[in-house]
């Protein structure tokens, strides 16, 4: 595999972009809008000038890794010379189910297409495809360039050849490839999400403060982030549409998403993206949010 398309130059897509540029694939990457690529790839330069100011890469490592990226706003243009497809639009299911129909209208025959979705069912995105053996997921961690794992998740028809290279090609990228079966927030996020649900719960309940409780699993728990740090980090909409997904898959109320949550989204205080969430990150990063309109 040489050519690689990314859908989506978001967060995780210009992460996913950035880690197979540097690692010498030719990048074609795919958005709706030339600003959204534009913001992108700024990204991706702004990240790779801090691995410059670490010595982690030289000047010219940098220019390679930004010439290794062509933009595209139309995704038949972008897929064109590609052997794998990577989607990581935003975690909505009928989203990508419209984009995978245009990627299998679009794609070569021997194109492999993957999902970088966090919990939404690799057999369902596959069964509108008329090649369900070769779609596959690819759950890269955020932020991409630096975390190691990638979940790899069979579908149920995902075929053993795609799976071996997709694992392969996992490794070219200095990556660690895990295989996982196709159920519910696969296994990263459906040990994950109930904990910083629940961490929510504790906060909802009274039980605690936002820097107590992140305290307490930091130094009791040896956690790098403290729990509702991290879920302002991922982005509080995409832990309330993990849980969402999970509950739904498996009728479990223990999956259900706080009320505090729920309503935070619904006000619009999804945590880093929006500028405030548990914390405010308008002012700092270490300034507790004041919530008492939500905890009522």
């Amino acid at each position: 595999m040489k050519n690689i398309a990314i859908i989506g130059a978001g967060t995780m897509g210009n992460g996913i972009a950035h880690t197979f540029a540097q690692s010498g694939f030719k990048v074609q990457l795919i958005d709706i809008s030339d600003a959204s690529l534009e913001r992108g790839m700024a990204t991706i330069t702004k990240n790779l000038d801090r691995m410059i100011a670490k010595e982690r890469i030289s000047e010219a490592d940098k220019l390679e890794t930004l010439s290794n990226i062509t933009t595209f706003t139309s995704i038949p243009e972008g897929v064109k010379a590609a052997d794998l497809v990577v989607e990581a639009a935003t975690e909505n299911i009928d989203l990508k189910l419209k984009i995978f129909k245009q990627l299998d209208e679009a794609c070569h025959k021997n194109t492999v297409l993957a999902t970088n979705t966090s919990s939404i069912s690799i057999t369902q995105i596959a069964a509108v495809t008329s090649r369900p053996d070769m779609v596959i997921g690819m759950h890269f961690m955020n932020p991409v360039p630096i975390m190691k794992l990638v979940e790899i998740i069979r579908g149920y028809t995902t075929s053993d050849s795609v799976t071996k290279i997709i694992m392969e090609l996992s490794k070219k990228l200095g990556k660690t490839p895990t295989e996982v079966n196709d159920y519910p927030g696969f296994v990263a996020n459906r040990i994950l999400m109930p904990m910083l649900n629940e961490s929510i719960e504790t906060l909802y309940n009274g039980v605690a403060g936002v820097q107590e409780i992140d305290t307490v699993m930091k130094l009791g728990m040896a956690h790098p982030m403290g729990p509702l740090q991290l879920a302002d980090f991922i982005g509080l909409d995409v832990c309330l549409s993990i849980l969402n997904v999970m509950y739904d898959g498996f009728k479990n109320p223990k999956y259900a998403p706080c009320p505090l949550l729920v309503n935070m989204v619904q006000a619009g205080k999804l945590g880093v993206k929006s500028g405030e969430g548990f914390y405010d990150y308008s002012e700092s990063r270490k300034a507790e949010k004041v919530a008492k309109q939500f905890l009522k």
